[in-house]
């Protein structure tokens, strides 16, 4: 078999899934120590030191690229995964019920990462871009503690985030264990330790991205 095929074949694009989604999970864990440093409750000062690490740090940057290819690759065989497991449901469980052998979200994927999408792109738009884009016209950074305290002080982009982080929530109550699933780790062994990992995870990572909007609309944080 052809590496196109590989690539193409209903195993080759979940392998896809599992080794991007396991990229995707790392740079989570990263992302979200370098956010929880605004509750040092320190005006920012750890915060932005964090920032500054990873933007101006060669490695990290390089890994940026790594992290947009990876991102791409998870979205594109994640609609492709979508599409083909719908043809199949329509042609093959039409008078199954898939409610009593499955939970909602591991049937909402594709709605759950539509959502987390359209949450990145907005993310992206008002921090990582606007940063990346004055590094590179002035060499300067931007005070990202300072714009996080402007943005967060709108109610619509707080409800935005709330609504994106509880779509990861439920996106990862799914992803973490599925992508140890499909690399063979899922074995009766192990398979309650990774659930329950992943159930955690799906928990705290995205309640700690949560509580950022909520304590600066709230004030908690100076």
């Amino acid at each position: 078999m052809s590496w196109k095929k590989h690539f193409t074949s209903s195993i080759g694009k979940k392998l896809v899934m599992s080794f991007t989604g396991l990229f995707l999970i790392a740079f989570l864990i990263v992302h979200v120590y370098v956010n929880a440093q605004i509750f040092w409750f320190d005006g920012g000062e750890k915060f932005n030191e964090a920032a500054h690490f990873m933007g101006s740090n060669p490695i990290i940057r390089i890994t940026e690229i790594g992290l947009v290819v990876g991102l791409l690759l998870h979205i594109i065989q994640g609609i492709m995964l979508t599409a083909a497991n719908r043809k199949k449901r329509s042609t093959r469980y039409a008078v199954h019920k898939t409610s009593e052998t499955s939970k909602w979200y591991s049937r909402s994927m594709g709605l759950l990462g539509t959502i987390v999408l359209l949450f990145l792109v907005v993310h992206a738009s008002q921090f990582w871009i606007p940063n990346r884009a004055s590094q590179f016209a002035t060499g300067e950074e931007l005070n990202l503690y300072t714009m996080m305290q402007e943005t967060f002080q709108q109610v619509w982009v707080v409800i935005l985030y709330l609504l994106g982080c509880g779509s990861l929530a439920f996106h990862l109550a799914h992803g973490f264990y599925s992508a140890f699933q499909t690399l063979g780790w899922g074995t009766p062994k192990y398979k309650a330790i990774l659930r329950n990992a992943g159930y955690a995870f799906s928990i705290l990572v995205p309640l700690l991205f949560a509580l950022m909007p909520i304590a600066f609309y709230m004030g908690w944080l100076p």
